[in-house]
C-alpha cells in the first residue's frame, strides 16, 4: 500500500496535481530533488510514495512558473530561496529551493504542520530512513516521463475504499438493506431518504445527520469538496455489502448519494432477466453495449455478463470502472484485473490503451463517455477482443445514433462502417415497479447483429432498426414494446406502468392485443 501518483495532465501545473494528492493523503510535506525519489512526510515521519526519480527536465516542468528566470539565476549563484505558495482549494505551502553540491536542485513544499522540518531541511535525502507507515491506498507507480497527455477531469479526485465510516452509517445501511432499498440519500441537518422500488422514502424516525460525521473526511478532502469537486469511492461494509458513494457540497452543506451493492458480481440467472443473455458472454470478439438510464441496472447486467464469461471460458478480463462496483474473482481458468478511474488509471481512454497491451480476452468499460473512448472500444472489438460497455440511451436505434453523433460530420461515414463490423449486440434495459407491489422488474430491448442490421448502420438508416428488431425474434431480438406486453400478460407489471415505459405506443398496443 502506497501513496498514489496518477498519470498527470500536462494541461495543468504538474506540481499542483501532486500537491493535491499529498494533501488528500493527510501528509504535510513534499520533498523533491533532481535525480532523487520524491518523499512525503507527515509530522516528520516519512510515508511511502511510489514515483520514479525525477530528472531535471521533469522537475523543471513540474515547477513551471514557480521556477522563474530570476529564481533560477539566484539558485545558479548558490542562493537558498524561501517563499509562500497558495494552491486554490488546498491551502498555503512554504516552499524552499536549495542547490546541492552536485549542482542538483532540491525543493520542499510544507504546510503549516510540516513547516518546522521544512525550514530545517536543505536536502530531502537527509530525512530519517525509518520504515515508513503505509497508507491504505492501492499501489500505483507512474513515471512522469512516460505519462501520456490527458485531459483534466474529476476522476482524478477519486478516493479509495480505505475511507473509514461510522457506526451510525453502518446501522443506516443495515436498515436500508432490511427495507430492500437500492440507494441512500443524505444531506446535512436532514433525515436520510431511502430509495425503495424506485420511490424515495423519508426515514422519519431518524434524527437529522451531519454527513461529515459518517465518513472520515480529512481537511484536504473538505477543502477540495468546498472548491467544487465531488468525490466518488467504494466502501466494503462487510462480506456481503458494498457501497458506491458520491460525496459533494450543496448550498446547504454536504450531501451524499450511496448505492447499495452486493459484494460479489451477480449471476445472469439471479437478475431474472426476461431474455436470456448468456450467449453474449460466449462471443469471441466484438462490441456488446448495455444501455439505459441511470439506475436501470446496466452495471449489474455488465457484471453478470463478465461473470458468465469468467466461469464458462478461460479468459483474461480487464475492467475500467468509475468506481469499481462489483468484485469479480479470478479462478484456475480465468484471471481478472479491475482498474478504477482516478486510482489506477486517469481516464477510460488511457485505460483502454493500456488494456490493449495487457493481453486481454474481454474488456469491460464502465461507460463510453466520449468519442476517443468509443473509438478505442471499437478498435479493441475489431482487433479480436470482446468489449462489454455501457451507454446512456433509451433504445437500440438511439444508442447507434449516439455513438455516431459523438464524432464530427466528416468522420461519421467511417465510424458507421467500423461500428457495423464490430457491433454484436445492443441491450437496452429498464427497471419497472412490480405489479405485486414489491421489487422491480427488468424489461429489455435486444438488437443483435445480422446482415440487415449491419447494412442499415453502414447506410445511416437507423430508423429502420425498429422494424428489423420486431421481425428478428428468430435471431434472438426482441423489441421493448414486445417485452413490455409479455410482462403485462404474465402479470409481473401493470398495463399502466408498461404503457408509460413504451417508446412506441402503437406497437405496444398491437402486442398487448395479441
Amino acid at each position: 500500500m502506497h501513496v498514489r501518483v496518477l498519470a498527470l495532465s500536462w494541461g495543468v501545473p504538474g506540481i499542483d496535481q501532486i500537491l493535491s494528492i499529498v494533501s488528500q493523503q493527510g501528509a504535510d510535506e513534499l520533498r523533491l530533488g533532481t535525480d532523487q525519489e520524491p518523499q512525503v512526510l507527515s509530522r516528520g515521519a516519512r510515508k511511502k510514495f511510489v514515483m520514479s526519480a525525477t530528472p531535471e527536465p521533469v522537475l523543471r516542468h513540474l515547477l513551471g512558473e514557480l521556477l522563474t528566470p530570476e529564481r533560477d539565476r539566484q539558485l545558479q549563484a548558490g542562493s537558498r530561496l524561501e517563499f509562500e505558495y497558495d494552491l486554490s482549494g488546498i491551502g498555503r505551502f512554504h516552499v524552499v529551493f536549495a542547490t546541492r553540491q552536485d549542482k542538483g536542485l532540491d525543493v520542499v513544499f510544507a504546510t503549516s504542520a510540516g513547516r518546522s522540518s521544512a525550514s530545517a531541511a536543505r536536502a530531502p535525502q537527509q530525512v530519517q530512513q525509518a520504515p515508513p507507515p503505509e497508507i491504505s491506498t492501492s499501489a500505483v507507480s507512474a513515471s512522469l516521463q512516460d505519462s501520456a497527455p490527458a485531459t483534466r477531469e474529476t476522476s482524478q479526485h477519486r478516493l479509495d475504499s480505505g475511507v473509514q465510516f461510522s457506526r451510525e452509517l453502518s446501522e443506516l445501511v443495515m436498515r436500508a438493506v432490511s427495507s430492500r432499498a437500492s440507494d441512500i440519500h443524505l444531506a446535512d441537518d436532514e433525515p436520510p431518504y431511502l430509495r425503495v422500488d424506485g420511490q424515495l422514502q423519508r426515514v422519519s424516525d431518524s434524527p437529522s445527520l451531519r454527513v461529515d460525521s459518517l465518513f472520515s473526511i480529512d481537511d484536504g478532502l473538505e477543502r477540495r469538496i468546498a472548491s467544487g469537486a465531488s468525490a466518488e469511492f467504494s466502501l466494503d461494509m462487510n462480506s456481503q455489502e458494498r457501497l458506491r458513494v458520491s460525496l459533494y457540497r450543496t448550498s446547504s452543506g454536504l450531501a451524499a448519494a450511496i448505492r447499495l451493492l452486493p459484494n460479489q458480481a451477480p449471476t445472469l440467472k439471479s437478475l431474472n432477466l426476461p431474455v436470456a443473455l448468456d450467449s453474449l458472454a460466449q462471443v469471441s470478439h466484438g462490441l456488446v453495449l448495455v444501455c439505459g438510464a441511470t439506475g436501470s441496472g446496466k452495471s449489474s447486467t455488465l457484471a453478470g455478463l463478465a461473470r458468465c464469461a469468467l466461469e464458462s471460458r478461460s479468459i483474461a478480463l480487464v475492467t475500467l470502472e468509475d468506481p469499481i462496483e462489483f468484485r469479480l474473482n479470478s479462478s484456475n481458468r480465468s484471471i481478472v484485473r479491475q482498474r478504477q478511474l482516478g486510482r489506477d488509471v486517469v481516464n477510460f481512454a488511457n485505460g483502454l490503451r493500456d488494456a490493449l497491451r495487457g493481453d486481454p480476452d474481454v474488456i469491460l468499460v464502465g461507460e463510453l463517455r466520449d468519442a476517443e473512448t468509443i473509438r478505442l472500444a471499437i478498435t479493441a472489438a475489431e482487433t479480436g477482443h470482446l468489449v462489454l460497455a455501457s451507454l446512456h440511451s433509451g433504445s437500440a436505434s438511439s444508442c447507434i445514433e449516439r455513438v455516431i453523433d459523438a464524432y464530427p460530420n466528416e468522420q461519421r461515414s467511417q465510424i458507421r462502417v467500423q461500428l457495423a463490423d464490430a457491433l454484436r449486440a445492443v441491450v437496452v434495459q429498464k427497471l419497472l415497479p412490480s405489479a405485486r407491489g414489491q421489487g422491480r422488474v427488468a424489461v429489455l430491448e435486444v438488437l443483435r447483429l445480422t446482415h440487415a442490421v449491419a447494412n442499415v448502420i453502414r447506410e445511416g438508416k437507423t430508423a429502420q432498426l425498429s422494424s428489423i428488431i420486431q421481425a428478428g425474434s428468430r435471431d434472438g431480438m426482441i423489441s421493448l414494446e414486445r417485452c413490455l406486453a409479455d410482462c403485462v400478460q404474465a402479470g409481473t407489471i401493470t398495463s399502466q406502468v408498461a404503457r408509460g415505459a413504451a417508446n412506441d405506443q402503437d406497437s405496444f398496443s398491437m402486442y398487448l392485443a395479441k
